[in-house]
């Protein structure tokens, strides 16, 4: 299904390997091996476009991150809205987080079709081509070595043959350790360097993702051929070189923003602490003006209501009504009437 894009990747190859052979053996392991570098380096150079378009991606996302933040804590409870209004806000101020990948997935065509190349050249049978590959450049690409190293040859075909062939297996295993320290190396700096902090960024998660698998990769490169070992650690090189010059050049937002953010972060902490101080006593002063208000209408209240009458019934609360009793009068001792 992918025959074509095998039958490109290994025209290249021909086509730089006829210029290489000009001046080097065309039977020689550099011949072949500076064909799969200089593949590497030319199609580094025409992704260069894409990794500025990767930087612009993701300085953009990082001035969107504080309005994604917001509409995370708006619609923490409807993901199915929170996704419609991200979108939104992505398409509104034309953000693509996905464009950050585009140099991973370009590159990862013509790994296939290398990986793939540099296999059947292995497997090739006596008189079979390859792809663009005549059986005489199969011959060649096939007896031509590197320190005693072939260019189709695999850590672990070289360990398991009988007799080992230690040479291969040390070139091997060389370029396996180199090609994933490099794949480590890359990822983490990318990460490093990169200014955006929203974690569901694609772009992001497919950065963590590597640098957990790179450790990994040294156990799945045991089975790549030299090859595409060498086209790996040519990459990763590329990369690495040409984030410090990019980076140094046109410096991200956080080396100078670096002290920035921080220093808003510190000042959007103090600032929010504030408001939640300011919430918190302006809640307080609430409460109190609640409690003096209820107390001046309990007080109110009180004065309002009527005492309540004594009782009859509880002889120790009933006053003495003193008014009421009658007088007694003085009399006249005569008439025995009272006097006037």
């Amino acid at each position: 299904m992918l025959d074509w894009l095998y039958e490109i990747v290994s025209q290249l190859i021909v086509w730089i390997h006829t210029g290489l052979s000009t001046f080097l053996p065309k039977d020689s392991g550099w011949a072949w091996g500076g064909s799969i570098i200089l593949l590497t380096v030319l199609l580094r150079l025409l992704l260069v476009p894409l990794f500025v378009k990767q930087i612009h991606a993701s300085r953009k996302m990082q001035e969107l991150n504080p309005k994604v933040q917001a509409l995370r804590k708006k619609y923490k409870n409807d993901k199915q809205r929170l996704n419609q209004e991200v979108m939104k806000l992505y398409q509104e101020n034309g953000a693509n987080p996905l464009s950050g990948c585009l140099p991973l997935l370009v590159q990862m065509p013509i790994f296939i079709g290398l990986f793939q190349t540099l296999k059947r050249i292995s497997d090739a049978k006596e008189g079979h081509d390859v792809f663009a590959m005549n059986w005489d450049l199969v011959k060649s690409a096939q007896n031509a070595n590197i320190f005693g190293a072939h260019i189709p040859d695999t850590f672990l075909n070289a360990w398991g043959a009988n007799p080992k062939v230690w040479s291969a297996i040390i070139v091997t295993g060389i370029a396996v350790v180199i090609s994933s320290c490099t794949t480590f190396f890359t990822v983490r700096a990318s990460m490093k360097r990169q200014p955006v902090t929203d974690d569901a960024n694609p772009m992001m998660q497919a950065q963590k993702m590597m640098v957990f698998l790179a450790p990994l990769f040294g156990l799945f490169g045991l089975g790549f051929p030299l090859g595409v070992l060498m086209y790996w650690v040519t990459s990763n090189s590329w990369t690495l070189a040409q984030q410090h010059y990019i980076y140094k050049r046109y410096p991200p937002p956080g080396t100078d923003g670096e002290a920035a953010s921080t220093t808003t972060g510190k000042t959007g902490g103090k600032s929010g602490a504030g408001k939640a101080g300011a919430k918190a006593g302006a809640k307080a002063a609430g409460t109190k003006n609640g409690q003096a208000a209820s107390g001046i209408k309990a007080k109110a209240r009180l004065k309002k209501e009527p005492e309540p009458e004594p009782v009859d019934d509880e002889p120790d609360t009933k006053p003495k009504v003193v008014r009421n009793q009658p007088t007694r009068k003085p009399r006249s001792k005569r008439s025995g009437t009272p006097k006037r």
